[in-house]
């Protein structure tokens, strides 16, 4: 079918708010490249919202897939388990920046559930109820993660009344003009007037949010809220969907500040396109709710765990964390050249190659016109790029990290070309 056939398709059976307002279609994809059902070559700097750290179609996870998918395709872990699930945990506890020494998991889904379970946990291990979060955050689209997040629109507009006891303090970002004692400060205003630290279960954050514009809360800061935790009885809990595997030069970003969390929840580039999301904590908390409280019929799916366990392999055999760290370095020097070439260009930010710049009208305030204009005006060109940010002018690159140099060259070019044309 053409990409018109399909988008007639799509306007006439998909509901409007899970439809996207794309009128292409994918046919296949490799690498950082795709092409649509007209057969149009486009470049990925998007990897899935990033899912792709390693590509589509990586061949040794593709290849992990079809030999699982030949054993067992679906069980229910809950019914009878299989190898794939336990040997993931047993990877991921050793892996993860959680507090110890001895560490659990469990498998779920999605970055939604895994932030879902991760309260259900911490409320369990605390007998506390209070939740808090930071403005900007994005942790998911259920209900109680859509309480957490930090942004009205689009995700909570129309959606009534959300979960209870769930609270945000301002998260430390100096160009919004936050510092990181006014954002601790915050959080001690919000003990006095609105829940008690010793009703608090747990603190929620992004080490770098996602959503929110990938500002990067400092190690300082992190250990700080790590201090003021410990200061309470309060679990910390990383919420590393977007951040981790790989996708900012460790395969978690909490790595870069020392600190260990107490529960951390991975999603996305996990399993790098399969469904699957973790969380993963001290055995003593992971272990506090009763038996059968946790889980769900496709959770751990063993195609998603066969996929995972090769995206661990790959990122240590072809030394994705090292690849990232150089990638981040280039897209600093090359955001650089264009603040110095283009006005509108500001703030550009890396965590290893999880990157962002800003895009600012003539008055120093946030373009979301011109935001959007970009990534229209690249789409034109075959680029396939992203906004993000709490004014919603923030450009995000997701490009995979095992991006030739030649196409990614090609779509910063891109980028490049289209800031020129909207200049």
């Amino acid at each position: 079918m053409t990409n018109q056939e399909l988008n007639d398709l799509k306007n006439r059976y998909v509901a409007n708010g899970a439809a996207t307002p794309t009128t292409q279609f994918a046919e296949r994809a490799e690498n950082a490249e795709l092409w649509d059902a007209d057969g149009n070559r486009w470049i990925d700097f998007a990897g899935g919202i990033g899912v792709l750290n390693l590509g589509h179609r990586h061949p040794k996870i593709v290849a992990a897939v079809e030999a699982q998918l030949k054993k067992v395709m679906h069980t229910s872990a809950a019914v009878i388990s299989y190898a794939p699930y336990v040997q993931l945990c047993q990877k991921l506890c050793e892996l993860t920046p959680v507090r110890g020494p001895e560490r659990k998991a469990m498998l779920v889904n999605t970055g939604a559930e895994a932030l879902e379970n991760a309260v259900k946990i911490a409320r369990a291990a605390t007998g506390r109820t209070g939740i808090i979060t930071f403005d900007g955050a994005f942790h998911g689209r259920t209900m109680m993660t859509l309480a957490m997040t930090g942004k009205v629109l689009p995700y909570k507009n129309d959606f009534g009344p959300m979960p209870g006891d769930v609270f945000r303090a301002p998260f430390p970002n100096p160009l919004h003009g936050i510092s990181e004692e006014a954002s601790l400060n915050a959080i001690r205003t919000l003990f006095k007037t609105d829940i008690a630290p010793h009703r608090t279960a747990a603190i929620v954050i992004e080490p770098v949010q996602g959503e929110g514009g990938f500002y990067i809360a400092s190690p300082d800061y992190l250990k700080a809220l790590r201090a003021l935790c410990d200061e309470h009885g309060i679990l910390l809990i990383a919420d590393e969907v977007q951040s981790g595997f790989a996708r900012t030069g460790k395969l978690f970003a909490l790595e870069h500040s020392g600190i260990e969390a107490d529960i951390l929840t991975t999603a996305k580039s996990l399993a790098n396109g399969m469904p699957l999301s973790a969380v993963v904590g001290s055995a003593k908390v992971m272990d506090a709710s009763g038996p059968n409280s946790l889980g769900g019929t496709y959770s751990g799916n063993p195609l998603s765990c066969a996929a995972a366990l090769a995206v661990i392999e790959v990122i240590e055999e072809e030394d994705i964390l090292a690849r990232s760290e150089q990638m981040g370095k280039m897209l600093a020097e090359r955001f650089a050249v264009w603040e110095e070439r283009f006005p509108a260009v500001a703030h550009g930010r890396q965590l290893g190659a999880m990157a962002a710049f800003e895009l600012l009208d003539s008055d120093g305030k946030p373009d979301t016109q011109m935001t959007g204009a970009l990534c229209a005006k690249a789409r034109e060109k075959g680029l396939i790029l992203l906004s993000c940010g709490f004014y919603g002018n923030s450009i995000r690159i997701l490009v995979p990290l095992t991006v030739s140099s030649t196409v990614l060259e090609e779509g910063l070019s891109i980028i490049e070309q289209s800031l020129e044309a909207l200049s």
